[in-house]
């Protein structure tokens, strides 16, 4: 399918974040069984349900600018989802296991906010504004979760720290 409009352009991306926001909340639901402590495996099952929302704001997206979903292939979100699981099959220490779950949620939410960002920048650019401000707040609830992630990861190199010295 040629696309030549900018509208056919943000559909076609809106299209995209549609079906990886319904596959990230499988990986994420997926991380959290692979966490070794309740507290990140909670964290990261509320992530997964957050999704729910989110794909809620993206249909509206839709409906707001008249327009459905086009079918796209999920061979990425895929991919992710299998490399993790071999890599994390890897991972033998409790202490390593979580650093590395840990940076995988973080790299998932900062690959989810490049699309937010995108696709706020395309809502702007087709000159729908509220629709931005509805995506925009996708962005943020990303930017939050890799800055809370973070945090954790942080706290785990801290406790290493401290148990060393």
């Amino acid at each position: 399918m040629e696309i030549n409009e900018p509208m056919d352009a943000f559909v076609r991306l809106l299209s995209h974040v549609r079906q990886t926001t319904e596959r990230s909340g499988e990986i994420y639901a997926e991380l959290a069984k692979f966490a070794e402590t309740p507290e990140i495996k909670e964290t990261l099952e509320a992530r997964a349900f957050a999704k729910t929302s989110e794909l809620a704001k993206v249909d509206e997206a839709f409906r707001l600018i008249g327009k459905t979903p086009v079918k796209l292939s999920g061979e990425i979100k895929d991919t992710f989802l299998e490399d993790f699981r071999r890599e994390v099959a890897e991972f033998k220490g409790p202490v390593v296991k979580k650093v590395f779950v840990l940076a995988k949620a973080i790299h998932l939410a900062h690959w989810r906010a490049g699309e937010w960002m995108a696709l706020v920048a395309a809502a702007d650019f087709t000159g729908n504004y509220g629709v931005g401000a509805l995506l925009e707040t996708c962005l943020a609830d990303e930017l939050a979760f890799a800055e809370r992630t973070r945090r954790a990861l942080r706290g785990l190199a801290e406790a290493k720290r401290a148990a060393n010295a």
